[in-house]
């Protein structure tokens, strides 16, 4: 794929975040879960394999006497056994270690929406923050990544393939040429950033508080 194309395909990207996380990201940018860890004061070994060594079943609440709150995620998405049957050349522990590492965004606002209306998110607020393609593009380029399927998502009755090749430069992913962005087909399922986006500020869109796709308050 040309970045030229994802630029035209997919103008805009999403990223859910945890609800009253945004004066902390805008602060210290979108940091992955193992920089966040690191920034927060984790200690490497045992404390931080504690938080990123294992499917995280309820989210983490990071405390910081400077920085204050942080939030990583839960991974209830992840039905291990059926992620360790879909994983290819990777272990279990492997694959954490690659998630962990990156931050993701959805390129499509219907994505977006499926993810928000979900049972195990409408019930929540959450911060949703849009970015500029073309602006990140340009400034991350050599740390973007392209995967076919989402990522932190395995279950019983969904277990597509996935391993070391599941995330691909721009130029490597094979995406079908189109005139114009796909409205049910998904092409690209995510966009990974490797380590994160340091200068978040630089690339904003907007941002906004939402529950089950209702925009509650704009937050930028």
């Amino acid at each position: 794929m040309h970045s030229r194309d994802l630029i035209r395909l997919y103008p805009e990207l999403f990223h859910v975040a945890a609800d009253d996380s945004w004066p902390q990201i805008e602060r210290h940018g979108l940091l992955s879960p193992t920089a966040l860890v690191t920034r927060w004061g984790v200690k490497q070994g045992a404390p931080q394999a504690a938080i990123l060594g294992r499917r995280r079943s309820e989210s983490r609440v990071l405390e910081h006497p400077d920085y204050g709150t942080a939030v990583l995620r839960h991974q209830k998405a992840l039905h291990e056994p059926s992620l360790a049957d879909a994983l290819d050349d990777m272990t279990v522990a492997e694959w954490y270690d690659l998630l962990n590492d990156r931050v993701f965004f959805f390129l499509q606002r219907n994505r977006l929406d499926q993810v928000l209306g979900a049972p195990l998110y409408r019930d929540d607020a959450h911060t949703v923050i849009t970015l500029n393609t073309k602006s990140l593009v340009s400034a991350y380029e050599d740390e973007i990544e392209l995967s076919a399927l989402n990522s932190g998502y395995a279950q019983r009755h969904s277990k597509e393939p996935r391993g070391r090749d599941t995330f691909q430069s721009i130029e490597e992913f094979q995406h079908p040429s189109r005139a114009h962005a796909p409205t049910k087909t998904q092409d690209v399922a995510e966009l990974a950033v490797r380590r994160g986006v340091r200068d978040i500020g630089e690339h904003v869109v907007r941002v906004e508080r939402m529950r089950d796709g209702t925009v509650l308050e704009r937050l930028a």
